[in-house]
């Protein structure tokens, strides 16, 4: 973007629900009795500890507008800490240029009621009519209820004749996060320690006795500046005569140029639909009806290309991969074009499954389209329903209706499989703390339970549907009790082996009880199945996964050993290796087995984390089994995010280099080849990914959710759609090379371990 350039989202375009996040309270605190001075507290009321809750409510024109939200109850003294999302039902489009969010701490801890700690009021838009972004830290008006009306009482803002350095660099700091000032690693490092140093001593110096809370309002790629629904123009600021530079928002920026509309409804007049039927696109045409057929899903149609499908939409009924993309370019207000469009979609050639996903993605609405795909999708078997079922689940909250064609598809054929049952069952239970598609996934989870429950004992003898949901009950039941004795072992005092012990004794009692805990099948599973399909295993371990709840859940545990602990122990990977795998005869004394497993893995998890762009890799998060395979864990950044600077293209680490006898070796040509050829079979499935990826682009994971479009177009340039095969190889090779030269990562090894050894 050009420095006098100014681009924005006018909030009337935003058809999104207002979301915030929710920190933490910074500050000293006092417990609401002692805020009252009340002087015959006894002394159980002050050993009481203090249970915080905020509530949240929108205001709009100085009225409440919808319920309030509260958080949960945080019990964190000194500190409290929620860092809890808040999504309300009012989305940004209906705001007006006078929102206000009011916020009221209150403590539960005291006895019949519940103390009022204090409360704040922050204006969603400036001055500037812009909306506020990233994080705010609101000065609570102790004693106070948060007033909303439009000359409020309780403004969050601190005033400006009190403001002094550390409000600056909170600005600052603000700008930083938004992506407004360019990040250098290092000097940010040494800035942030600074800025602690500023907080303490000015605290100290001050000794306030403010409450202030912090709070994060979602960002967007641009600024978002307020306009009515409805409203054709904005008001510009009054130019002044001097020659300064003014900004004058344009509000036609982004909107349907009326005319262009008008001739392309004439272009596509229905009443030319019989002579449609027999026109055939010329050898130019149909060459750039084929480009277009290769676009990745995330790419949007031109007004000519979407004109070109539409014109030859008879001709190419009998090209299955054209579907999606004739129904892009379909104007769904207009009746007539959308009900032909509907019978041509019925007599398509069948498309297949991972064009139906695309079509269950948000930017398809029509129930009858959405309905289509599922119908392809009951062609799928159990297996491989069982690898999309988690982004089947997410795409529950594009459907128009709780009680969707997909909704009971996805219950009625866990009713065939308990396993599918037992997962739908707690993928959709994970969901129900989404406040703004709760009541959706709570009618899905009705539906299932209540559908399970008539279900009668099978003619070969399985269990009755009754038995059956008391079951997958008993799964949470037992996930709480897990729970539970987690934090028992964690508070248990002495060396690992008391936790062990700790640990063996409370589990006598539940490993009888314990049911089967499959895994929620991820990425890495699916391009594993992907790679096997084209005869290709490289000796993988998709490790299973289960999430019970927002905060928490199951992993399989796979015996193995970090690299880190490997290479401290024996040196290399090599000498390891020799110790399970020993060959006099072999290459570097370990069996060619074994070598070729290890060769294999290290491919396989290069290219898959070079596509997800997996991030914070160091040796300590790169594991090794016995039997040569190398696996990676804690997907924590994904998406191109890395909080280590100068992240290498490729996570290729130079032990992993020299256990295939270095860069000249031929098992490390033949590491490079088995690279280029998963690449290559991965980016033959790049649109399934795609889809896939869009599906999730309403969860909750935050490298997906801060700025899904974004992430999958990230995703997108990974698989390099623009070349050939060929040029892929030469492509992926280069990419190799440059992450093996690279010096950069092993000095941040040692950063990291020094990092670990002081924790």
């Amino acid at each position: 973007m050009s420095g006098n350039e100014f681009r924005f989202f006018l909030s009337c375009d935003i058809n999104l629900p207002l979301t915030f996040r929710i920190e933490k309270l910074e500050g000293k605190f006092l417990s609401s009795s002692n805020l009252k001075h009340s002087d015959n507290v006894d002394s159980t009321t002050e050993e009481r500890k203090a249970e915080l809750y905020v509530e949240s409510t929108l205001y709009i024109d100085g009225a409440p507008f919808g319920l309030p939200m509260r958080t949960r109850l945080e019990t964190g003294a000194p500190s409290f800490c929620w860092n809890e999302l808040i999504t309300l039902s009012t989305k940004y489009r209906d705001l007006t240029a006078n929102s206000q969010l009011a916020f009221t701490v209150w403590d539960v801890s005291c006895g019949k009621g519940e103390g009022l700690i204090g409360g704040a009021t922050i204006h969603l838009f400036n001055m500037k009519k812009q909306l506020k972004t990233g994080k705010h830290k609101l000065r609570l008006w102790q004693g106070k209820e948060a007033d909303g009306s439009i000359n409020t009482t309780t403004p969050g803002k601190v005033p400006k004749e009190e403001r002094g350095e550390l409000e600056r660099l909170e600005k600052l700091v603000n700008k930083y996060e938004r992506g407004q000032i360019q990040r250098v690693d290092w000097l940010d490092r040494l800035a942030f320690k600074s800025m602690e140093k500023i907080k303490e001593s000015e605290n100290s110096r001050n000794g306030s006795s403010h409450l202030y809370l912090v709070v994060d309002f979602c960002s967007f790629e641009h600024r978002v500046v307020f306009q009515e629904s409805g409203a054709n123009f904005l008001l510009p600021s009054p130019i002044a005569s001097t020659n300064e530079l003014v900004t004058v928002y344009d509000p036609e920026v982004g909107k349907i140029n009326p005319s262009e509309h008008k001739q392309l409804k004439l272009a596509r007049s229905l009443n030319r639909g019989i002579i449609d039927r027999d026109l055939k696109p010329s050898s130019t045409e149909r060459k750039s009806i084929q480009r277009i057929l290769k676009y990745p899903p995330t790419r949007n149609l031109s007004g000519d290309e979407r004109q070109m499908l539409w014109k030859f939409r008879f001709s190419l009924m009998s090209e299955k991969r054209a579907l999606t993309k004739f129904l892009r370019c379909v104007e769904w207000s207009d009746v007539q074009e959308a009900k032909q469009a509907l019978e041509l979609m019925h007599k398509w050639e069948s498309i297949d499954l991972c064009d139906a996903l695309e079509l269950l993605s948000p930017v398809f609405e029509s129930e009858e389209v959405r309905a289509y795909a599922v119908s392809v999708l009951e062609k799928a078997d159990d297996e491989e329903l069982q690898c999309y079922l988690l982004q089947l689940v997410q795409a529950l909250r594009f459907e128009r209706s709780d009680k969707s064609r997909l909704s009971h598809f996805l219950v009625q054929r866990s009713l065939r499989n308990v396993e599918l049952a037992s997962f739908l069952r707690w993928f959709v239970a994970v969901e129900l703390h989404d406040p703004a598609y709760a009541k959706r996934f709570y009618c899905t989870y009705e539906i299932l339970e209540e559908s399970m429950l008539k279900l009668g004992a099978g003619a070969s003898g399985d269990e009755d549907g009754y038995k059956l949901w008391q079951s997958l009950v008993r799964q949470t039941e037992l996930t709480a009790q897990l729970c539970s004795i987690m934090r028992d072992v964690r508070n248990v005092r002495g060396g690992t082996q008391k936790k062990i012990e700790k640990l063996r004794h409370l589990l006598s009692g539940l490993l009888s009880e314990l049911t089967y805990f499959d895994e929620v099948v991820q990425m890495v599973s699916l391009m594993d199945r992907l790679l096997k399909l084209e005869n290709l295993d490289l000796h993988l371990t998709p490790y299973r996964v289960l999430a019970t709840g927002h905060d928490e859940g199951m992993l399989e545990f796979i015996p193995s050993k970090p690299l880190a602990q490997i290479i401290s122990e024996h040196r290399s990977i090599v000498s390891y290796l020799q110790k399970f795998h020993p060959d006099e005869n072999g290459p570097f004394g370990i069996t060619s087995t074994c070598l070729e497993t290890f060769i294999k893995s290290c491919a396989g998890y290069s290219v898959i984390t070079y596509i997800l762009g997996i991030g914070d890799r160091h040796l300590d998060n790169l594991l090794l089994r016995d039997d040569g395979r190398l696996f990676h864990v804690d997907f924590g950044f994904i998406l191109g995010r890395d909080p280590k600077p100068f992240p290498p293209p490729m996570k290729l680490c130079k032990e992993m280099v020299e256990a295939m006898g270095g860069a000249e070796s031929q098992y490390y040509t033949r590491f490079k080849s088995y690279c280029c050829e998963a690449y290559n079979i991965l980016r033959k499935s790049s649109h399934l990914i795609l889809n896939l990826f869009h599906l999730m682009a309403g969860s909750n994971i935050p490298d997906i959710a801060s700025d899904p479009e974004k992430g999958i177009l990230k995703l997108q340039e990974k698989f390099r759609l623009d070349l050939d095969d060929e040029e892929c190889i030469h492509f992926f090779q280069d990419l190799i090379n440059e992450s093996v030269s690279a010096l950069f990562p092993q000095m941040v090894e040692t950063i990291h371990r020094w990092a670990q050894y002081w924790r």
